[in-house]
């Protein structure tokens, strides 16, 4: 008859080998959103040259209002 040996992998190594499985999956979920996000900082930056912030003159009056 076969005897029943003891595994050698403990329950503990295979609830921390796939928590670190499921980590590396969603952080390759993540890289491409991640990619996508970066492309819209770029148009960002040039919104200065289409109309980005003004100091205007009530801008300029809520500043000296706040100084005091």
């Amino acid at each position: 008859m076969t005897e029943s040996r003891p595994s050698r992998i403990g329950r503990r190594s295979v609830f921390a080998g796939a928590g670190a499985i499921g980590a590396l999956a969603a952080v390759a979920a993540a890289l491409p959103k991640a990619a996508d996000e970066a492309k819209p900082a770029k148009a960002a930056a040039a919104a200065p040259e289409s109309g980005g912030y003004r100091l205007s003159e009530h801008v300029k009056q809520y500043y000296a209002a706040a100084r005091t």
